[in-house]
């Protein structure tokens, strides 16, 4: 549920307590449950494994403590429209984003650019709360559309009480120039390892497609230990961004940090359209 993982997301850089948002010992313990996936914790895990050579994503499921990596509801997937069912039963997904929240940090794991926010934005689902933890990016995209992919995937982490996680993935296109990513770009270049605390507001809002309505599926985090569980949600409408701005990520992050598409086997891709496209 790392699904969570995403993109994600690697090796997290170590950085003091004092530095830590006063939800991180919460966050962590909402996490235990997911073998300390990278993309959810914030600190060092020594494990061995990149996007290339012996250590990259055709070998993970050979490294130590990545067995889970050989699963069968692995993430993430190539989703064919043919194959898509319209599910009538699906309903919005209601999103609790302040147009003020808070960024604590910004990390670069070696395998990401990864934001953290502050306890407080939510989601609901099925009547179900999850918080929002982290936002990290993949170029390319790691989910494809009939084949297709994009130059950019960003991953919003959402984690439950009870430590179900929800992933929403945002893919994005060449086109205008996003101020949001602007925004958050502002704020980089952050080397391999570094963590640099910005403790502003940011409305995140902004980074969401105008159409919500989304593809869903049972799938896994992206990254070692690659745990399953997860319950993603692709935008279908994807959002812009520069050529600029994609290069600024693609300098500061692995080139390709992307895991390629897994066997669907027996899960089915459900699809739900006319979303609310309104904000709570």
């Amino acid at each position: 549920m790392k699904f969570i993982y995403i993109i994600i997301a690697g090796t997290f850089g170590l950085f003091s307590c004092s530095n830590k948002p006063a939800s991180n010992s919460i966050e962590n313990s909402l996490l235990s449950g997911f073998n300390d996936d990278k993309e959810f914790r914030d600190e060092v895990i020594e494990e061995e494994w990149s996007y290339e050579g012996e250590t990259g994503p055709e070998h993970w499921a050979h490294l130590s403590k990545n067995e889970l990596c050989d699963g069968k509801n692995q993430s993430p997937i190539n989703i064919l429209e043919v194959d898509v069912i319209e599910d009538p039963e699906l309903k919005p997904i209601e999103f609790h984003y302040s147009t003020d929240v808070k960024i604590h940090d910004v990390m670069n794991n070696g395998h990401s650019i990864q934001y953290d926010f502050e306890k407080g934005d939510f989601i609901v689902v099925n009547g179900k709360q999850y918080h929002l933890l982290q936002i990290h990016f993949h170029e390319a995209s790691e989910h494809t559309i009939d084949g297709i992919r994009y130059p950019l995937e960003m991953h919003m982490v959402h984690v439950s009480k009870d430590k179900k996680a929800v992933v929403l993935a945002i893919l994005a296109k060449e086109g205008r120039s996003s101020e949001p990513f602007t925004f958050l770009e502002k704020y980089l270049p952050v080397q391999v390892g570094e963590t640099k605390v910005i403790d502003t507001t940011f409305d995140l809002n902004q980074n969401l497609p105008d159409n919500r309505d989304y593809y869903t599926y049972s799938g896994s985090l992206t990254t070692p230990p690659c745990s399953e569980g997860v319950t993603w949600f692709v935008f279908n409408t994807p959002i812009t961004v520069s050529v600029d701005q994609v290069k600024q990520l693609q300098t500061l992050m692995p080139v390709n940090n992307f895991r390629n598409e897994q066997p669907i086997n027996d899960r089915v891709v459900r699809r739900m359209v006319n979303a609310n496209k309104s904000v709570t």
